[in-house]
């Protein structure tokens, strides 16, 4: 059973409050949790950022920023006049002891209030931030700090980080973010596996030959060179969205839905995953990097020719891995994790294809008959489709009638109404006190253990990263790894 913290007042201190994801997410979000009736009467919300604004600008940028990024029609002025009161701005700097005063000045007396601190900037400002917040006094029972990826480069750094914040926030109180995780497909994971009957049986190494498990992006790095040239593919996503679908499809049933045997669960998952030796890497790893090309017809420029670029950057925008887990359900079933930038659409998708049937009694039909798969679309166009063999109307001989065929749920055809997005989902679990979907200090350790691993095998055999043109689906060596073990990547489902 998850327990949450009691309604009460809420105060949301946003670090980064006049930065991209602030504006083109957090307050997005949190405008549609006001406009659900979900932010309790009295809480505030305080931007805060080392530019000084006035309390007017501020909210003009943030109505400049829901007309840009919410749906058209919105804001409603009704929704915005009850939001827009509960907004306010402090300037701060998170390296600046002194200016942390003016902020407890502004949120006051903290009895029977909860606080939410955000911090929505880069991970070097955690550890500042959360020991000014300490030294000003402004850390309480009822606080709880929001941490945005990337948590540190590699093991060690991701320990300091938290070891840093430990010192001021228990870890009851640090909700580590991982926004896919809100994403309301990803949550339909475990209600898929744990409330039907019909796949639970079939879960495991004697019924699945392999899981694929694709996170595809057609935008390049968007101006953020800098950042991505410092993280690569590796860091910025497999060790945090694609392992985190990884423990979601192997995880064993939880007893409850209680927050910590949902990552009990999650955490033997990351500890199972075999560790890539050196001499698997080649074999187990594919790293590209993307060259000019074109996206939607457009032509696009290669990795290295990106505004404020290196061009001698060996920094992957491309992987490609083939992992396992080892443990009873899974032992010898691979899990095949592909992810990249100026791919040929956004796409976020695991595919399940499931063992060839025993004996085929369809005579002439070996070429016909194709496995079942399970598909579950994560973006776009959420939905669930199982791939069968199925006969087409018709007279004919019988091979030649045989087609696949899906079953197919598509959220939106199901489903009316809007889709939340994952921040809001997430955001409303901070203010409920409800940990369940972030991640907890011994998953990040053991993620960050198992990609460091391939990390330091690249180090030691250091090649540049395999060119591919933009709007093609990676370099042919990813063909080459899935195929050498007999298998395709399921490019046609989508």
């Amino acid at each position: 059973m998850v327990t949450t913290s009691p309604v009460v007042p809420c105060d949301i201190v946003v670090f980064g409050g006049n930065g991209d994801l602030a504006l083109r997410k957090l307050f997005p979000a949190l405008y549609h949790l006001e406009k659900d009736g979900r932010l309790e009467e009295g809480g505030r919300i305080i931007g805060t950022a080392r530019t000084d604004l006035s309390r007017e600008a501020y909210l003009e940028r943030i109505d400049e920023a829901l007309g840009r990024y919410l749906p058209a029609g919105e804001p409603d002025p009704a929704v915005w006049e009850r939001f827009s009161s509960r907004i306010d701005y402090q300037r701060t700097d998170g390296s600046d002891s002194t200016t942390f005063t003016a902020l407890g000045a502004r949120l006051g007396d903290a009895t029977g209030r909860d606080r939410i601190y955000y911090f929505s900037v880069g991970p070097a400002l955690f550890a500042p931030i959360a020991h000014n917040l300490q030294a000003s006094g402004l850390v309480t029972q009822q606080s709880r700090v929001v941490l945005e990826k990337p948590l540190g480069h590699d093991l060690r750094s991701s320990r300091e980080i938290n070891d840093a914040i430990g010192e001021v926030f228990p870890e009851e109180q640090t909700y580590r973010i991982d926004h896919y995780l809100g994403k309301e497909a990803v949550q339909n994971l475990l209600i898929l596996r744990f409330a039907n009957v019909l796949f639970e049986p079939l879960w495991n190494r004697s019924f699945v030959d392999h899981v694929q498990i694709t996170v595809a992006e057609s935008l390049g790095v968007e101006g953020r060179w800098g950042y991505y040239d410092s993280a690569g593919a590796l860091r910025d996503m497999v060790q945090n969205h694609l392992l985190q679908l990884v423990c979601l499809m192997a995880m064993e049933p939880p007893s409850n839905m209680d927050k910590d045997a949902v990552r009990d669960e999650k955490l033997k998952v990351l500890t199972s995953l075999k560790p890539l030796e050196p001499a698997q890497v080649e074999r187990c790893s594919v790293r590209g990097q993307y060259r000019a090309g074109l996206i939607g017809g457009s032509a696009v420029p290669g990795y290295p020719e990106e505004p404020g670029a290196n061009a001698g950057s060996n920094t992957e925008t491309f992987v490609a891995l083939r992992a396992e887990v080892e443990n009873w359900r899974w032992a010898g079933v691979p899990f095949y994790l592909r992810t990249g930038k100026r791919l040929p659409e956004r796409l976020s998708e695991i595919v399940v294809q499931f063992r060839s049937v025993p004996h085929l009694i369809f005579e002439g039909a070996e070429s016909v008959v194709k496995p079942n798969y399970l598909v579950m679309r994560l973006q776009p166009d959420e939905g669930v489709r199982l791939l069968m063999m199925n006969k087409m109307p018709g007279p004919g001989p019988l091979p030649s009638r045989l087609q696949q065929a899906p079953l197919n749920l598509s959220f939106n055809t199901i489903f009316e109404g809007r889709q939340p997005d994952a921040y809001e989902r997430l955001l409303y679990d901070v203010i409920r006190g409800n940990p369940t979907l972030f991640m907890r200090r011994d998953e990040v350790d053991a993620a960050w253990t198992w990609v460091d691993g391939i990390i330091d095998a690249w180090a030691a055999r250091p090649t540049a990263p395999k060119g591919y043109a933009a709007g093609t689906w990676g370099p042919s060596a990813a063909v080459a790894m899935i195929e050498r073990d007999g298998r395709t990547w399921h490019e046609d489902t989508h």
